[in-house]
């Protein structure tokens, strides 16, 4: 698995220990201090050394006590429970790149002239339905396309629904 930043580095070792080992380790003082300071929704994002996704999955507001959690419980799951993968394979572990996406407070979208696709990620919600996309997304180059690909999750088809911003670090 391919990662440098040590929110990304976390991310893997938790997913090693747990496709090896079936193991769900704690985390420890080796990790940034931050990542025990901070609370805040992460997505953990698996691909293929050949660009494909593998493996998405996150929180767009913090569910754990903090970030290092966060990034643990989402990482497991990403490897594991993304319903449109089989979960992850020993042997695919040498061929994976994780990037971990930390997102800032969610805020109401009073006009669609707020967004950005490169540069917001975007929630629609009507009623108890949810549809989230992350902001730089390869493909997605338009307001229109983003907010139609997050409708689609989401099982959204009428245009009475509420959209939400955030931004993100992404961490590789």
């Amino acid at each position: 698995m391919i990662g440098e930043h040590p929110y990304v580095k976390w991310a893997i070792k938790v997913i090693e220990n747990y496709v090896l080992y079936s193991k769900i380790i704690n985390p420890d003082n080796s990790l940034p201090k931050e990542l025990f300071e901070k609370k805040a929704g992460c997505f953990v994002t698996l691909h293929t050394t050949d660009g494909n996704l593998r493996g998405c999955i996150g929180t767009f507001k913090p569910t754990q006590e903090n970030l290092a959690l966060e990034i643990r419980n989402n990482a497991i799951a990403a490897a594991t429970q993304d319903p449109r993968f089989l979960p992850l394979s020993k042997k695919e572990l040498g061929s994976i790149i994780v990037s971990v996406d930390v997102l800032s407070e969610i805020e109401k979208v009073n006009s669609i002239k707020e967004l950005d696709p490169k540069k917001y990620g975007i929630i629609v919600k009507q009623g108890n339905r949810r549809g989230l996309l992350l902001p730089n997304i390869e493909g997605v180059n338009s307001t229109d396309e983003q907010i139609r690909i997050a409708k689609l999750k989401a099982g959204i088809y009428s245009e009475n629904f509420e959209i939400y911003k955030f931004t993100v670090q992404r961490y590789h």
